[in-house]
């Protein structure tokens, strides 16, 4: 139910981190409450599309879920463009995930929107017993660099919605300037200029 006052707020939202790390997995758990235990890899990019109402805004999230696998790494500023929003994932139990998620952060500082919402996010909260990165580890690089941090688990669906109704909450607030209709006209010239990924 739509009620008169709301802002409608259209965001695009990126995920990015290492083959494995089940951004797939907390993409599907968000948006279809669904978790398998064997999930393909994801080629290219794969997109979903959901929306939350928070406080008087209801937030479209346009999600590209992108490919960990380094020989697609080239392809993911065309996803991150323009976006919103950004997720870094890593998996608890791996540290090489972490060290890339770092690296991903740091592309994303170079190549991005300054008002980009970024959170850090330690996957696979179910397998503590296996932890190889410290929770203190992830919240301080993620204080350090301006965003926020979250332990999940897509298998428990542990914090899966909140990481997403935070990122909602914090839209409006690090781009008051984002409206439907602005966003629109960005993504019609967004096409024009670029055809094949619009």
């Amino acid at each position: 139910m739509a009620t008169t006052g709301t802002n409608n707020i259209q965001a695009k939202l990126v995920l990015l981190g290492d083959m494995g790390t089940g951004k797939s997995s907390l993409v599907l758990r968000f948006v279809k409450g669904q978790f398998f235990d064997y999930q393909e890899s994801t080629i290219g990019a794969a997109f979903f599309s959901q929306t939350l109402a928070v406080n008087e805004t209801t937030v479209k999230f346009e999600i590209w879920d992108t490919a960990g696998q380094e020989r697609y790494h080239s392809l993911a500023p065309m996803y991150y463009r323009g976006a919103a929003a950004a997720i870094i994932v890593y998996d608890i139990t791996n540290s090489d995930s972490f060290t890339r998620a770092k690296k991903w952060v740091q592309e994303l500082q170079r190549q991005g929107n300054p008002n980009l919402v970024m959170a850090l996010v330690g996957n696979k909260g179910d397998l503590v017993a296996k932890r190889k990165v410290e929770q203190e580890e992830g919240q301080v690089y993620a204080q350090e660099n301006g965003m926020f941090f979250l332990e999940t688990s897509a298998k428990t669906a542990q914090n899966v919605n909140e990481l997403f109704y935070e990122i909602a909450r914090r839209l409006p607030k690090a781009q008051p300037n984002l409206h439907s209709s602005m966003l629109l006209k960005d993504r019609s010239a967004e096409r024009g200029r670029n055809p094949c990924c619009s």
